[in-house]
């Protein structure tokens, strides 16, 4: 079972993209953590149901209306987690060359990876506690690494995860402030079975998201302000920009 401890006592947390394979077992996890006093699930407007709020990345406006429906309900909140992300998009693979890009489908893919996220930054960095630790993970991908890249392609992929390490290290350094203890970070899930990275994981071994989720959230656990502006994996190892 997991346990959240150093978010201290009844703590709220915030998923977005809870009806994604990561983001849904986060939410669950953390709905079952005996520390965590409520979950609020953000899912794309269509999907929403059961006490879920819809937002949509792609809109601004939603994503500040979420974040005053989040406020007014439960005040501060000590963790936000954004799993949302996408791979392919209408019809668009990865490219495998230069000659493959699309430019319709390098801004949509950084509209989700990189833009979406920012905003959220942007409305939810406000809810953090100003004393104590807080955390805002955003869930990034290795293949963002610019350091790590040996193989080429997924020019829109890595680029907007790289853009999205980025705002993280970039928001860190003003988060922090105002809100000394929080912990500003991106996050590698590894290779997950979900219809994001399923279709393209190879020969490479593969978690479960609940399996992820769990490593995830207790590197969030581990982690305080020092590491505010990182990029870790989800063994909790440091990766390189």
């Amino acid at each position: 079972m997991l346990q959240i401890n150093s978010l201290g006592p009844a703590y709220t947390a915030v998923v977005l993209g809870a009806s994604g394979g990561i983001g849904q077992a986060a939410a669950s996890l953390l709905e079952n953590d005996p520390s965590c006093a409520r979950v609020f699930r953000l899912v794309r407007g269509e999907l929403a149901r059961g006490g879920s709020i819809a937002f949509d990345l792609t809109n601004e406006n939603s994503i500040a209306e979420a974040a005053r429906i989040v406020q007014g309900e439960a005040g501060d909140v000590a963790l936000v987690l954004n799993a949302t992300g996408v791979l392919d998009r209408h019809g668009y693979a990865p490219e495998k060359s230069l000659a493959a890009l699309d430019p319709a489908a390098m801004a949509a893919t950084f509209a989700i990876n990189a833009i979406g996220p920012a905003l959220v930054m942007k409305h939810f960095s406000t809810l953090l506690p100003r004393e104590g630790k807080s955390v805002l993970a955003s869930i990034s991908a290795r293949v963002g690494s610019i350091g790590d890249n040996r193989l080429g392609g997924w020019f829109s992929y890595r680029a907007s995860k790289a853009a999205l390490n980025q705002i993280v290290r970039t928001s860190a350094i003003e988060i922090a402030r105002k809100r000394r203890d929080a912990v500003c970070i991106a996050l590698h899930p590894g290779t997950v079975e979900t219809s994001l990275s399923a279709p393209y994981a190879g020969a490479r071994k593969m978690f479960m998201p609940e399996h992820s989720a769990h490593c995830m959230l207790q590197v969030i656990d581990q982690l305080d302000a020092s590491a505010t502006g990182g990029f870790f994996a989800y063994d909790g190892s440091r990766i390189e920009w």
